[in-house]
Parts: C-alpha cells; sequence; structure tokens
C-alpha cells in the first residue's frame, strides 16, 4: 500500500470528530471489570449529550417503565454497564457528519448497519442467547463497517470507484478493495479498533467478519452472528454500504449458528419493524 496514503488513514482516524474524550473515557471504564455505576456515571455527567441518551434510552418506549427516570446513575444501574458502553459508541459513530460520507451514501450506509446489529441480535435472540448480552450483538453489527468510513473520507473518488468496479465485475468490495486501494475495510477498521480501545467481541468483528472461518479468538459467536446478519443484509439489500455481490458465507459458520439463509430470509418483515425500534436506540 502507498505509504502517503497509510499516512492520511492514519491521520484521519486520529482526528475522526466521534472520538470524543468523554468516549475514550468511558470505553476505558468499562473494559475494566472493577467498573461500578458510580464510576461510569462520574464519566458520563460531565457530557450533557451522552447523558441525554442515557436518560432518553432508559425513559423510552423501548423499556416502558412506568416512572419517569431523572438520576443518572440510577439509569446507568438498570441499563447495565454493557448497555451504557454500547449506547455511548452508537453515539460516537452516529455523530459522524455528512462529510464523511462523500463517496458512500450516508442513508444506505446507516441503514444497512442497523440491519446488520439488528439481524446479528435476531439470530442470537433465536438462539437463546442470554438476554443481558443482546446488545453486544447490536452494536458488533452497527460497528462492523466501521472500516469504510476513513476509506471513503481520505479518497472519496477512488472508494466511489471501486464500489462500482466491484459492482460491474460482480464481484465483492471486500476483494475489489485489496486489489485497488491496497488495503481493506478489514484492515482499515482494526485501526479504528486499537485507536478507539474498543476491545473484545465488538474490535473482533469489525477486524474479522469477512475472514472469520479463520478467526481463532474467543468471540466466535458474536463474530459469527455478525457475518451471517453482513451476508443476509447485503443480499436483502436492506440499506446499502457499497457490496451488492457478498462473497457466501462457509457452511461451518451456518452450522455453528444453527441457522440458515432461508430463515434469514423468512424474517424479513420482523427484521424491518426492528430497525425502526432501532432508531428510538439510536436517535436518529
Amino acid at each position: 500500500m502507498d505509504e502517503t496514503l497509510n499516512q492520511k488513514l492514519d491521520d484521519y482516524i486520529k482526528n475522526m470528530p466521534s472520538l470524543s474524550t468523554t468516549m475514550s473515557k468511558v470505553l476505558e471504564i468499562c473494559n475494566n471489570p472493577q467498573t461500578s455505576p458510580a464510576d461510569l456515571n462520574h464519566v458520563i455527567s460531565l457530557d450533557p449529550i451522552l447523558v441525554g441518551r442515557v436518560l432518553k434510552l432508559i425513559n423510552s418506549a423501548y423499556y416502558g417503565l412506568e416512572q419517569h427516570v431523572t438520576s443518572l446513575v440510577r439509569a446507568i444501574i438498570m441499563l447495565g454497564i454493557n448497555t451504557v458502553k454500547n449506547l455511548a459508541l452508537s453515539t460516537a459513530i452516529m455523530g459522524l457528519s455528512p462529510k464523511e460520507f462523500q463517496g458512500l451514501n450516508s442513508e444506505g450506509y446507516w441503514r444497512h448497519s442497523l440491519c446488520v446489529g439488528v439481524a446479528a441480535k435476531f439470530i442470537a435472540r433465536k438462539r437463546g442467547i442470554d438476554s443481558m448480552l443482546l446488545e453486544e450483538y447490536f452494536t458488533a453489527g452497527l460497528l462492523h463497517d466501521i472500516g469504510k468510513i476513513p476509506m471513503n473520507g481520505v479518497l472519496p473518488k477512488d472508494y466511489l470507484f471501486t464500489i462500482k468496479d466491484a459492482d460491474l465485475r460482480g464481484v465483492s468490495l471486500f476483494r475489489v478493495e485489496t486489489e485497488n486501494m491496497g488495503i481493506n475495510h478489514n484492515e482499515v477498521g482494526e485501526r479504528v479498533v486499537k485507536a478507539w480501545r474498543i476491545e473484545g467481541a465488538l474490535g473482533d468483528a469489525v477486524i474479522h467478519h469477512h475472514n472469520c472461518v479463520e478467526y481463532k479468538g474467543d468471540h466466535k459467536d458474536v463474530l459469527y452472528s455478525v457475518a451471517a446478519a453482513n451476508y443476509f443484509a447485503s443480499l436483502e439489500e436492506i440499506g446499502f454500504s457499497g457490496d451488492r455481490h457478498p462473497e457466501k458465507i462457509d457452511v461451518v459458520v451456518w452450522d455453528a449458528l444453527g441457522v440458515n439463509r432461508e430463515i434469514l430470509e423468512k424474517i424479513r418483515p420482523m427484521v424491518d419493524q426492528e430497525i425502526e425500534k432501532a432508531q428510538i436506540f439510536l436517535n436518529l
């Protein structure tokens, strides 16, 4: 890969507007197993936007509480540290401005990302995953294509050409990115993950969703769910993030999850409904 492009990508990621000081601290605290709601309260209370998001979420129809919650620390306790972390991440990436989408279509990109998050969460729920863990599947799906943002931001014309080239040739965008630009969105996503200090399943989903069969880490379940959901979203053309010809998912993934493409196609109406619900979570 061209060293100039390499440097431009690193500079872009370093200055991505979504990586606020509060965001970095929230992730740092949440990655500490000894974290308490009071620790999170101390950091979040300094960010009025995130305070508003947390309180809006706990008081939304999504949770259906009878009494209005006004205490931030109580809201954190009720939502759970993992959900608050996911909300902070979601708030961060949704904070990207329209100028970040010069080649990509912003509406198509976010709808695709939402669909992958919703479908990954649906797969997890269908398989009986603990309800307390479901938001991690959703956020992993929402974040999976974050590597496309710097690629598009640094070289929008080149990236748009790459998207069109992949479509004309009938092959995956992931493959043509590597051929045309010398780097792909998994690799750029890994740089974002490191810069944002996103650990565990969320980071692994960003880095490995196009080579999940080769993955040897501890978060195969989330990764496989995101990979299957991404394939479903692309085939069903729910939103658009540049890939009209996704590579087929290995049978190993379907077998591990205990679901298949046909099952996912049958739940299309439910996915559409859940995407609308997810917009409450993200305050689109």
